[in-house]
């Protein structure tokens, strides 16, 4: 459900969110000033303590969860690009035809890829992009396979043969990975218990009959920029933290200066 929302409609909807709970919180907490004691408001500080160590815990566990995402997205990139390199690389010892049939189509696979890269979360340009990469990895393999057949015993096709099946394993794990997000029940969890705490307390400033919604503000403007930031970092396809694709371009400029 949370995949299709822009992070900026996010952000301002847990604002307005904070905001309202706030003045609730603080009304409820007025209502009840009268038929409170000290211990009731003892009780009500506990609460709030405790609310906002549970807060505490559920932020730092979702930004791990989804830094940890990220950071196994962007290693992936650079595992596709070092395994297209020893492919090309290893083509180079290949007869002449086949050398330069796998060095066209790797350079095509790498512009496929630049494409997936590039389409956003726009689902035909990504079922097109990934159609025709997979296209390219059959015609790889099909060449792979008639060197094998001329002469299986050859250390170059082997060597490539091992490093085309590296470069088509990587690929598929960087799709598995793009999908593999924050669970949706474990966020929801996390906007419950952060809309609560500010509610709490403004509900123990109102049993004191005091307004400080200003500070308390701050406090759930911070909170709203960081579950700004845990989704946007667990989506990176879309928002304001993407991943680069500089060393997959580096790549695509290499195949292209050293292929004549």
């Amino acid at each position: 459900m949370l995949w299709g929302v822009d992070e900026g409609v996010v952000f301002f909807g847990v604002v307005a969110a904070f905001c309202a709970v706030l003045e609730i919180g603080f009304r409820l907490g007025r209502r009840h000033r009268a038929r409170s004691d000290d211990a009731a408001k003892s009780h009500v500080s506990a609460l709030q303590a405790a609310l906002l160590g549970l807060l505490a815990l559920l932020l730092g566990f979702n930004f791990a969860m989804a830094a940890s995402r990220f950071d196994a997205r962007k290693a992936l990139i650079q595992d596709e690009v070092n395994a297209v390199g020893t492919a090309y690389l290893r083509a180079q010892l290949l007869s002449p035809r086949q050398r330069q049939e796998v060095t066209q189509l790797l350079r095509a696979y790498v512009a496929a890829r630049i494409e997936f890269m590039g389409a956003g979360i726009d689902k035909a340009l990504l079922e097109t992009a990934h159609t025709s990469a997979t296209r390219i990895e059959a015609q790889l393999w099909t060449l792979a396979g008639e060197a094998a057949a001329r002469d299986s015993s050859a250390v170059p096709t082997g060597l490539f043969i091992q490093s085309l099946n590296d470069m088509i394993n990587v690929n598929e794990k960087r799709l598995a990975v793009q999908d593999n997000h924050v669970p949706e029940v474990v966020i929801h969890l996390l906007f419950a218990v952060a809309v609560g705490a500010p509610g709490f307390i403004a509900y123990g400033y109102g049993l004191a009959g005091q307004r400080r919604h200003g500070s308390t503000a701050i406090f759930a403007l911070l909170i709203a920029l960081v579950l700004t930031i845990i989704l946007d970092m667990d989506r990176p396809r879309r928002g304001l933290i993407r991943i680069g694709e500089e060393s997959v371009l580096r790549l695509q400029e290499t195949l292209e200066r050293d292929t004549p």
